[in-house]
């Protein structure tokens, strides 16, 4: 089987886990209703402080630091969760939700340390783009690009591998230089069915806008957004069980879920009690 093959069948792999575990969507939904309860709080606490009165001010880069600092945690420790489950799954074990939370609490000094990295990576980006022109915007940008595509696998290497921030970013970049096809493929092939089921959001607006009504229009725009948010929320949670397939795969050779039972002698078996 080769690059491509693989990646379509740990695809497939990762929507199969989603399918059999839909407790894994609540860690996405917590993550995008906490880091909004965040947003709104950073915001409203600027508006009644007048704002940033200079954005070159140690302040404005206190802020940004500490929003990074816990958007990216946050992130972090719900993508965890995902991953704890859907190793459990693929390994032939029947995850629950607090056995996602146990992964992510037992490495929470991993997640702070990384969160810490990406948060200093991100201002220091930041501080340059305030300070460059549009050429140096792009090149910063094509920067931060790189250094989210190197920290492609950092999540499962900081819960498995136990390695500090700088080892890990080095780990993730030379497992990813392994399996690029595989996660190219993965990903473009979850992005083409998740296009194409968007599209089916339409379908409700177009039917109300052909009734020429105001209310029929707005149940359709409502059935949309609820219907872009579900579809949202698998989303997000298949693209982490593809990292934890890809991951998988890159340090155990397997592309397929092990029904058989969870093997003890594998350093993917889960160490957690059922509950």
């Amino acid at each position: 089987m080769g690059r491509i093959g693989r990646g379509w069948q740990l695809a497939k792999m990762s929507l199969r886990v989603v399918r059999k575990d839909k407790e894994i969507l609540l860690f996405p939904l917590l993550s995008g209703i906490i880091t909004i309860l965040i947003l709104a709080s950073f915001f409203v606490g600027v508006f009644f402080t007048s704002g940033f009165s200079n954005a070159n001010s140690w302040t404005f880069y206190v802020f940004f630091f500490v929003f990074y600092f816990v958007t990216f945690f946050i992130s972090i420790f719900f993508n965890a969760a995902v991953i704890g489950c859907a190793t459990i799954r693929m390994n032939g074990g029947d995850p629950v939700f607090s056995d996602g939370i146990k992964t992510a609490m037992q490495n929470i000094k991993q997640i702070l340390f990384w969160a810490l990295f990406a948060a200093t990576v991100g201002l220091i980006l930041r501080a340059i783009q305030e300070r460059v022109g549009i050429l140096g915007k792009f090149i910063v940008g094509a920067l931060g690009a790189a250094f989210t595509i190197a920290t492609y696998f950092v999540v499962p290497v900081l819960i498995y591998e136990k390695l500090g921030p700088w080892g890990s970013l080095k780990r993730s970049v030379s497992i990813l230089k392994n399996t690029w096809g595989e996660a190219l493929v993965g990903n473009l092939g979850l992005g083409v069915i998740f296009f194409l089921l968007g599209l089916l959001g339409l379908v409700p607006i177009i039917v109300g806008v052909l009734f020429m009504s105001l209310w029929p229009i707005v149940i359709g725009i409502v059935i949309a957004a609820v219907f872009w948010i579900i579809l949202g929320l698998v989303f997000s949670a298949a693209q982490s069980v593809l990292v934890a397939a890809l991951y998988r795969y890159a340090t155990t050779g397997k592309v397929s879920e092990d029904f058989a039972g969870l093997s003890f002698d594998n350093p993917w078996a889960t160490p957690f009690k059922r509950i």
